[in-house]
């Protein structure tokens, strides 16, 4: 009796993300099942993640699934699923998905499992995890900067709110979506001509320097929580990489209109962590300073000091931040290392060492809910994916389904203790 979960045809396709920039889309059809799934893409990426596209772009990743991807899938059956993502490596043959390129990598493992998924009649994350009954915080981008946003936004990336306390999902996506609500209002009075544009995330991007932003955030949460009784806390992703100078040897503060020393933004970022008592923060220093985390982690406490570009959700270099004190977070990005295989890799050798999980979205990403079901299989305490725009909200409603079927067994994730 054939299993009805053996790949029997794949076929894949370009489409394009909510940036309107083309990414590869890849369906797995089994004997009784059909998974789709399309890559995110990053514009603030780093360096050491494996690489979108091959030098041809999607295109060439296109024809690479016809010609050779394609006939290597067929026959396998798509519950095992490693040995689908052990093909993938096998057909590329480096190490960051240079040749066929990591988007259609991760595009082909997704719709595997979203395939099984629909072959055995189980949602995704119950599949990842049979067990998985946590339902992630939602931390949510409400003011923007740096390279999702326009000139004259805040040179830091992300200004970021998060629920400390819900009782429920739906309490959770609801105070983040009413701070989006309620900073829209702020600004629209401190600045009166600011036609409330966003990002590509859905994060407002007003002309604004950074403490400045961060009092609206703050302001706005202050508001948000006297109404509802909801503890919201503020982070911020840095996103360093982007305003580091290699050649200079600084960082460079455009709109803020300053330069400052490796030492100087070390301390700079630690005033802005103990001024407006943040929870988070995120690439506070460059991707190759595991020193300077460690030195910001040290001064601080009660603090997530989480680590994207750094670790790019590659188990080896999560180990390496862990073991150094790096960080104590670590963002899971699934297309930064191309298969699930290794996103659940990387995930549990963070949780191993204590650190706290992020699934995360792109600033290009595709209007499905996948990523919902992955933040709970794998028992990430937060997921990063937006507060407002289809494809963020899609996370969201995503995750009201998953807490839904979890019945009695829910239960709500909590970064105290």
């Amino acid at each position: 009796m054939s299993s009805p979960s053996k790949i029997v045809d794949a076929h894949a396709r370009i489409v394009f993300d909510s940036r309107g920039d083309e990414t590869i889309e890849v369906e797995i059809r089994t004997t009784k099942g059909l998974g789709r799934a399309a890559a995110p893409a990053g514009k603030s990426r780093g360096i050491k993640e494996a690489v979108p596209y091959p030098l041809g772009g999607v295109k060439e990743s296109l024809e690479l699934f016809k010609k050779i991807i394609k006939q290597r899938l067929i026959g396998l059956d798509a519950f095992e699923q490693e040995s689908v993502d052990f093909v993938l490596k096998d057909v590329d043959g480096t190490d960051r998905f240079e040749k066929i390129g990591g988007n259609l990598a991760y595009a082909v493992s997704l719709a595997t499992a979203l395939a099984t998924s629909d072959s055995l009649g189980k949602p995704l994350h119950e599949l990842l995890n049979p067990k998985a009954s946590t339902v992630p915080l939602p931390l949510g981008n409400v003011l923007g900067g740096g390279k999702h946003a326009g000139k004259g936004a805040p040179d830091i990336q992300e200004m970021l709110t998060v629920p400390l306390n819900p009782k429920t999902p739906l309490d959770a996506v609801m105070a983040n979506t009413l701070v989006h609500k309620e900073l829209g209002k702020i600004l629209q009075k401190k600045l009166p001509n600011f036609p409330l544009g966003k990002g590509d995330e859905g994060a407002y991007a007003p002309n604004m320097l950074i403490r400045d932003a961060l009092e609206s955030v703050m302001d706005a949460v202050d508001r948000v929580s006297e109404h509802t009784g909801i503890r919201l806390g503020i982070g911020m992703d840095v996103a360093a990489s982007s305003l580091w100078d290699e050649k200079r040897g600084c960082y460079i503060y455009e709109n803020e209109g300053k330069r400052m020393t490796r030492e100087e933004h070390i301390s700079y970022i630690l005033s802005l962590i103990r001024e407006f008592d943040l929870v988070y923060v995120e690439d506070p220093v460059e991707e190759y300073d595991f020193e300077g985390f460690r030195e910001i982690l040290k001064n601080v406490s009660g603090v997530l000091v989480c680590a994207d570009d750094l670790v790019v959700t590659n188990a080896t270099l999560i180990k390496k931040a862990g073991e150094t004190g790096a960080a104590n977070a670590v963002i899971i990005k699934p297309n930064q290392v191309g298969t699930l295989t290794d996103t659940r890799k990387a995930c549990k050798v963070a949780q191993e060492l204590g650190m706290v999980t992020v699934a995360s979205h792109r600033s290009g990403e595709t209007p499905e809910g996948h990523l919902a079901h992955i933040a709970v299989g794998f028992e990430c305490k937060l997921i990063k994916s937006g507060v407002v725009g289809g494809e963020r909200v899609a996370k969201a409603n995503e995750l009201l389904r998953i807490g839904e079927s979890l019945g009695n067994k829910l239960r709500m994730a909590t970064l105290e203790g």
